[in-house]
This record gives C-alpha cells, sequence and structure tokens, in this order.
C-alpha cells in the first residue's frame, strides 16, 4: 500500500506543479484534489490505498499534522521581516487572547446544540475546531494575486495569527480533556503552564542560537546556498523534536523558534528562498490530505444524521469566526471589507486533524468528536478552497469602490 500511496502523491505533486498558475484561479486548490484524490483510491472507491477509518486508528494522521504544521508555522515566523511581526503585536494578541477563546465557546454551543453532545464532548470539539489553520490560510495571503490585491497589514495578521494559535491552542485542549473527566483542572492548569512557558523558553533559545550560528557560517563563507535553504527546516524538526522530549508543546516550540530567528538574521536578503521555502510548503501537505481522504468515516458522518451534520457545517463556518471579527472590527483598526475578509478566511484544516487525534490518544473519545471534526475540517477544505478565488476578486473590487468614493468626495 505504501508504493501505491506514494505513486498517488507523487503524480499528484506533478499535476498541482504543472497546472500551479490554473489552479490559483480555480475553485479547487491543491489540498482539496489532495483529499478528492484520497476519496477515489480509498476504500470506498477504488480501494488501492486502504487504511481505517479516523474513528478506528488516527497515529498516521496525528504525526504527519504534527511535521506538516511544523514546516508551515516556521514558514509563517519567516514569512515577512521582523520588524513587521513586531508591529502587529497589539492586534495579535486581541487575535489569540479573544479571538480564540471565543472561537472556542462559539464552536462548543453549535456542537452542543446540533448534536447534542454533553458539555465535555462538545468542549473537546470546540477546542480542536478553533485555531486558524496556517497551511489553508496560506492560500489567500500568498502568491501573486493575494499580495497585489490584499492589505499588507491584512495578510499579516491572518499569518501570524494562523501560526500563533495553533501552539496556543493546547491549554483550550487541555482545559476541553479536564472537562471531559482525564484530567483535573489543576492538573490541566500545570501542564498547560508548563508546555507553553518551556515551548517559549526552548523556542526563543533555539531560534536565537540557531540564527547566530548562521551568521558566523555566512560570515565565514562556510555554508553554501543548498544548505541555507534547508537549515530552517532542520531547525524546525531539532525543535518538534527535542519538544517531544520535554514534554512540550512542539508547535508553539518551533513557532517561536521561527520567531527568533528572524530577529537575529537578515531574512530581508532571501526573498527567493522564502518563496522556494512557501513552493515546498504548499507540496507537503499533498500527502497529509491523500491520508484523510481515504480514512474518512463514512459510516460515522452517516450516523450523525443529515441535517444535523448541514447544521454543524453551517454553524461552525458561520458563527464560529465572522461575528467574532466583526465585533472586534474596531479594536482590530480593520476596514469593513478587511474584517469580513479575516473573518471568513480562517480555515479549518491540519491543525484541527492534530488535536482531534491528540484528544483520541488522551482518552476515550466519543466517535461523534472524532466524526464530527473531520466532518467540519473537510468541509472547510472544500468551501474556503472554492471561495478563495472569487473572495480576492470580491476584495479587490471592494478596495476600488473604496478608492474611487474617496476620490470623489475630495472632488467635491
Amino acid at each position: 500500500m505504501l508504493n501505491v500511496l506514494l505513486a498517488v502523491v507523487g503524480a499528484l505533486a506533478l499535476v498541482v506543479a504543472t497546472l500551479s498558475g490554473p489552479l490559483r484561479r480555480a475553485p479547487l486548490s491543491a489540498p482539496l484534489l489532495a483529499l478528492l484524490t484520497g476519496v477515489v483510491f480509498g476504500p470506498e472507491v477504488l480501494g488501492a490505498v486502504d487504511l481505517p477509518t479516523v474513528v478506528e486508528g488516527n497515529e498516521e494522521l496525528h504525526e504527519a499534522s504534527r511535521l506538516l504544521l511544523a514546516v508551515s508555522v516556521m514558514s509563517v515566523a519567516l514569512r515577512y521581516p521582523f520588524r513587521d511581526v513586531r508591529a502587529r503585536g497589539r492586534p495579535l494578541l486581541v487575535l489569540l487572547i479573544v479571538a480564540m477563546a471565543g472561537m472556542a465557546l462559539l464552536t462548543t454551543v453549535v456542537s452542543a446544540v446540533v448534536l447534542g453532545l454533553g458539555l465535555g464532548a462538545a468542549a473537546l470539539l470546540g477546542a480542536a475546531l478553533c485555531p486558524t489553520d496556517p497551511v489553508l490560510a496560506s492560500g489567500v495571503v500568498t502568491g501573486e494575486p493575494a499580495e497585489k490585491g490584499i492589505a499588507a497589514r491584512t495578510r499579516q495578521l491572518l499569518s501570524l495569527e494562523s501560526g500563533a494559535n495553533d501552539g496556543l491552542a493546547l491549554p483550550l485542549v487541555l482545559a476541553a480533556v479536564a472537562i471531559a473527566g482525564p484530567l483535573t483542572g489543576t492538573r490541566a492548569f500545570t501542564e498547560s503552564l508548563w508546555q507553553v512557558l518551556g515551548a517559549v523558553g526552548l523556542g526563543a533559545a533555539a531560534g536565537w542560537l540557531g540564527g547566530k550560528v548562521l551568521r558566523t557560517a555566512e560570515s565565514g563563507g562556510s555554508i553554501s546556498s543548498g544548505p541555507l535553504l534547508v537549515y530552517t527546516l532542520l531547525l524546525a524538526l531539532f525543535v518538534l523534536g527535542v519538544s517531544g522530549l520535554l514534554r512540550i508543546d512542539g508547535v508553539l516550540a518551533v513557532f517561536i523558534s521561527g520567531l527568533a530567528f528572524n530577529a537575529v538574521t537578515s531574512m530581508d536578503e532571501r526573498a527567493s528562498e522564502n518563496m522556494i521555502d512557501e513552493a515546498i510548503n504548499r507540496f507537503l501537505v499533498l500527502p497529509l490530505f491523500v491520508l484523510l481522504g481515504a480514512a474518512i468515516p463514512w459510516r460515522e458522518w452517516g450516523d450523525l444524521g443529515w441535517w444535523r451534520s448541514i447544521l454543524l457545517v453551517l454553524g461552525v463556518l458561520l458563527m464560529r469566526r465572522l461575528p467574532i471579527l466583526l465585533a472586534l472590527k474596531r479594536p482590530l483598526s480593520l476596514p469593513w471589507r478587511d474584517a469580513v475578509f479575516l473573518g471568513w478566511f480562517g480555515p479549518i484544516g491540519v491543525s484541527a486533524l492534530f488535536y482531534l487525534t491528540m484528544e483520541a490518544r488522551r482518552l476515550d473519545i466519543d466517535p461523534r468528536v472524532l466524526a464530527a471534526g473531520t466532518l467540519v475540517v473537510a468541509a472547510s477544505t472544500a468551501v474556503h478552497g472554492i471561495t478563495a478565488a472569487p473572495g480576492l476578486t470580491l476584495y479587490r473590487r471592494a478596495v476600488a469602490r473604496s478608492a474611487g468614493g474617496t476620490v470623489e468626495r475630495a472632488r467635491r
């Protein structure tokens, strides 16, 4: 089966690479294409990739999502000059503290009302689905159409939020685990404190040291362009591995290490290399979504009930984020178009898979949590992938109308 999976993913990657330009303009994102490929080659259609469903076994998905998140958040941390990252500190804190908690709460309420879940199961689902996914979000903040059409501040906020809240969602997940029963409140608090503070300390130290070592190697001429390209990837894997040994928040540690590395190196001079890193990041998502497509729990989806499933998807996609960003429009100093853009494009993807499978490993989770969570992930991948190109077009039109109105008022 491994050879079949490699052949399928390799062929898909070649298609995506060949059609990368048209795909950016088409209502079919690479993750959605990979998800559909997994469904076609999975046990329900061709049976070439025969995997247990997410409910029956999810170790592969958990490890794959962990690795992909590490690469993705490192890419986010290095995407912009550190001076720009520092300038977004205040609105970023609002998004990470207020918006993320609000998204977890609203998703919990929607899950409890629609699915009839108990508080513990609903809280597990709400915590897992609250973070904005950096892999799917990169599709609307990177590339020429986004960079030319979307305000730089808006793109930076969405990128940085998606990178940071993937790790900072862990305390919410541990709180949900405590509500579900296995952890006491005190144990959840102390574990959260250790994991977050340990991640910040390890990430800052590793990123600072890695940046200093790189600058020394560059000044001495002992590093070539090839190793330089993969240097940050190796740093991400190192931090992720050490985090696992220390039992701290590896995703957050990698993101912090990327910020620290960014702060002490001259990343402005490596724009072309950053573009290559972004391309690699886009292709790494393909195997995970092929695996997800092949491991979809169709029977458990059916057990949710079709009308409950529709209400859950609509409720989460419409109520989880958009009302919160509209309410925070003034504190974030956002025009209406940017508040709507940020409110809609907060996709649910790899990070949700990571936390759903983490919850499954820690306790005997209600199968409806995994079924509902993967359903929302698949729906978000489809809906946000389909609406990315039209969304960028509508945003540019709103900017043009605003500019036209400003000129007209100035003439009067």
